[in-house]
């Protein structure tokens, strides 16, 4: 929860107006429970949709996860009707299987390092390229150059492709780039 990334996003997110919860996963940080291989946190990511979507009844949940938060929490966004779009960075497609997302027609921006030691270029374009034409129109991909897994030196980058993405995505609702910057 007190990763740059997860930050930065949450910042961004928070600056459009998208509600904005940050949590820890079962046993990390001060969260009581034991890690679960990603079983158990899917739990996790569904109390915090259930939890956002009462506090935010009439309003599309916009899910995102950062590394293993993605790998877990985008599994669990595509499959609530509540969540209408998704944001992953740091896939870490070097060892976690995300083929689900070959089924998943919501909108999806996906955020990587070009050098992300936990996702490579060459297996993150193999999953988009896997996925049904209809969903590779649903799915912008946007690597983010020299950048490692944990995005060093370029947050920046993330944030201004984030904020391109919505501002895009809601030209109505998202205030101008300017008032975005860090």
């Amino acid at each position: 929860m007190h990763n740059k990334v997860v930050f930065q996003v949450a910042r961004t997110l928070h600056g459009f107006g998208v509600p904005v919860l940050r949590f820890n996963f079962r046993g990390a940080g001060l969260s009581e429970g034991v890690h679960d291989l990603g079983r158990g946190e899917q739990d996790d990511v569904r109390a915090a949709v259930d939890f956002l979507a009462k506090e935010f009844p009439q309003r599309p949940l916009l899910l995102a996860g950062f590394s293993f938060g993605a790998w877990v929490g985008l599994r669990v966004g595509c499959a609530d009707a509540r969540v209408s779009e998704l944001v992953g960075l740091g896939l870490p497609t070097n060892s976690s299987d995300l083929s689900y997302l070959r089924g998943c027609a919501k909108p999806k921006l996906l955020l990587q390092g070009d050098r992300d030691q936990y996702g490579s270029r060459e297996n993150v374009e193999a999953l988009i390229a896997g996925m049904p034409e209809s969903e590779r129109r649903q799915t912008t991909l946007v690597f983010i150059p020299e950048a490692d897994h944990f995005f060093a030196g370029k947050l920046d980058q993330v944030h201004a492709a984030l904020a391109a993405w919505l501002h895009d995505r809601h030209p109505k609702l998202a205030p101008s780039l300017d008032e975005t910057r860090n």
